[in-house]
């Protein structure tokens, strides 16, 4: 159940990172600068919540590692396609 509102969470941020950048830029531009700074931002929340899930939660990194990369993936390719399909201008 954390895993699946990890990433819910990560795509709300998503949402906002896209509407924050339209806001600002004006128009689809923003929104696709946007998700291209969503990345690193995810992947570091990914990351603390993988050293998180290790340290207090008393999984190993080798049980995390699957986990991590799942949480991070599904946002990122969502990132992806909004880089890829929003129109330019």
């Amino acid at each position: 159940m954390h895993v699946l509102l990890t990433i819910v969470g990560g795509l709300l941020l998503l949402a906002v990172f896209a509407l924050f950048g339209k806001q600002w830029g004006g128009d689809t531009a923003g929104s696709i600068a946007a998700a291209k700074l969503f990345l690193p931002a995810w992947l570091l929340m990914s990351v603390v919540n993988m050293w998180v899930g290790v340290t207090r939660a008393g999984y190993t990194v080798r049980e995390e590692l699957p986990i991590l990369l799942l949480v991070f993936a599904v946002p990122a390719a969502a990132a992806w396609l909004v880089v890829a399909f929003l129109p330019r201008g």
